[in-house]
Order: C-alpha cells, then sequence, then structure tokens
C-alpha cells in the first residue's frame, strides 16, 4: 500500500505486553511519546491514577482497556457453572467499565473462562448472562464490551473458541446488545487450527476491533501457547507473510475504514533475555513491511 496504514488503522500497542517490565508510568510515558502509535491498550493501574488519566489527556491517543488480566490473574470465570464464582468475575469485569471510564476508553475487552465438555452448554449460558449483564452496565455510559477470541484446548482453553462458536455467542449477544463486539487477534489463530480468511469471514458482522502477533504451536518447543513471542521466533507459526495475509483478508472484507478506522493493536512480548524496545521496534518493521507489500 502506497498510503499510510495509519489512514486506515490505528495502530495501538498493549502496554503491559511490550512493557511487562519497566515502570508503568514510565511505559505509558514512552508510548504516549511515540508518534508511531494512535492507540494504546492499557489494564488500569490499580486505582484511579490521576498520573496516567493526565498523560493519556495530553497524549491524543484512543485509549483501550483490556480487562482480561483481572481475570486471569485471580483465575476467575465469567462462565463459571458456579454461580458465586460467576459473579465474582462479573463484579471485576463492572469495576473494570467504571476504570476504563475514567481513563476515557469506551469500553473493555475481555475473555471467556475455561470449560468441561460435560457442562459446555451450561457454560455458554453462564457466559451470556455475564456478558449481557456487562453490556447493560456499559450502555448506560455509552460504552461498549468486546470478547477477545481466544484458543480452546490448547493453553487458555476459554470457551469462546474456535470461530463458529464465537459467531453463535456474538448473534446471541446481538440480538439485544448493539453494544457488544469480538475481537480478533492473528495470534491466536495457529491456536486455534483456523486461518485469517476462515476467521475473518465468519466472524465478519461482529468484529470491533483486531490485534496482531505471534503464537508457537509445535509441542515440546520453547514458547509453546499463548505467550505472544516476538515474529522470527523459533519455530514460531506468523511472520511477515501471515501478517500480510491477515492485512489482504482485513481489505477484501472491508475493514479498511478511513472514516472511522477500528484498532489494530500488537501484542508481543518478551521471552527470557530480550529486551523491550528491541521487541517493539522487531513489531513494527514486520508491520511496516507487511502493509508495504500489500
Amino acid at each position: 500500500m502506497t498510503e499510510s496504514i495509519h489512514k486506515y488503522f490505528q495502530v495501538g500497542t498493549i502496554q503491559w505486553m511490550s512493557y511487562p517490565h519497566r515502570d508503568p508510568m514510565e511505559s505509558l510515558k514512552a508510548i504516549c511519546k511515540d508518534d508511531f502509535f494512535d492507540a494504546i491498550e492499557l489494564k488500569g493501574y490499580g486505582e484511579r491514577n490521576v498520573e496516567a488519566k493526565a498523560l493519556l489527556d495530553q497524549s491524543h491517543l484512543k485509549v483501550c482497556y483490556g480487562a482480561q488480566p483481572r481475570l486471569l490473574g485471580p483465575k476467575l470465570n465469567p462462565n463459571d457453572i458456579d454461580e458465586e464464582g460467576r459473579k465474582k468475575a462479573e463484579a471485576t469485569l463492572l469495576e473494570a467499565i467504571d476504570e476504563a471510564e475514567y481513563f476515557g476508553a469506551k469500553g473493555i475487552a475481555f475473555l471467556a473462562g475455561k470449560w468441561e465438555e460435560s457442562t459446555k452448554e451450561q457454560s455458554y449460558q453462564q457466559l451470556l448472562k455475564t456478558t449481557r449483564s456487562l453490556c447493560t452496565y456499559a450502555a448506560s455510559k455509552g460504552m461498549n464490551v468486546e470478547l477477545e477470541v481466544f484458543d480452546f484446548d490448547m493453553d487458555k482453553a476459554a470457551l469462546i473458541g474456535p470461530a463458529p462458536l464465537a459467531a453463535r455467542f456474538a448473534a446471541d449477544m446481538r440480538t439485544a446488545h448493539s453494544n457488544f463486539g469480538l475481537l480478533v487477534d492473528l495470534s491466536h489463530f495457529p491456536t486455534t487450527y483456523e486461518t485469517s480468511q476462515f476467521v475473518i469471514r465468519t466472524l465478519r458482522p461482529y468484529i470491533t476491533h483486531f490485534h496482531f502477533g505471534n503464537a508457537v504451536v509445535k509441542p515440546g518447543c520453547d514458547g509453546y501457547g499463548d505467550l505472544h513471542p516476538r515474529f522470527g521466533y523459533p519455530n514460531s507459526a506468523n511472520d511477515t507473510q501471515e501478517l500480510l495475509d491477515y492485512l489482504r483478508v482485513l481489505k477484501e472484507e472491508g475493514f479498511f475504514n478511513a472514516e472511522n478506522p477500528y484498532v489494530l493493536s500488537m501484542e508481543v512480548t518478551l521471552r527470557p533475555g530480550e529486551d523491550e524496545d528491541i521487541v517493539l521496534a522487531n513489531t513494527k518493521r514486520v508491520l511496516n513491511r507487511a502493509w508495504a507489500l500489500l
């Protein structure tokens, strides 16, 4: 493409993934100062941090809020078949909506929880219950709720899940909640045994947000699972060609929107001994190259 990627997407990064070891205020400043980025995805700062809000207000970045760590850290499950467990997950996600609003985000993203085959349909109904509650509360604030599609049997083992089940869930949600959408991530396609074309075409009406990154899906290899290593990592599934294919499908399916661009965020983090700034530069280079080849 000869035109800038920033015409068609708000290019972002996920703060806690790009800078896992740096002080949160220091890494926030680094992203705010980097005009490559149009968006930032944050997980909050444990409180209504006035300094962070001031930096974000100055930056003109689009702010997105990822509530996934609120669930993964304490191992909360929004589709827990135990109602008290489900309510605990719902409560922290409702808190996330309030925190997201404070920092200027227009919604939150989260993920489904673990499941068992014998109670899969019950888990599905529990997830609907949680997500409907979140969407009702978010709508009262003019905000949105996004469910990120994860692997279903490899690492996170989340209920949602392969693309066809994600499509069923999104269709059920959209019958009553127009502020619901799906977040898809190139990193997860190898972990769900699917392709960019299949995922994007299956979920086309419901996608509201994009991530890209890498994964190792060869059992026994370093970095196996949903660990988001850098592009070019040994035995990994995605590199420039796979990102190019992802972008090509997004173009074909009408997601290049200059008037109201979607967020396209890099979700890449470190393996032991790696440098944050170098891995971030690696990711920018791969995106720039894939865009140039498009």
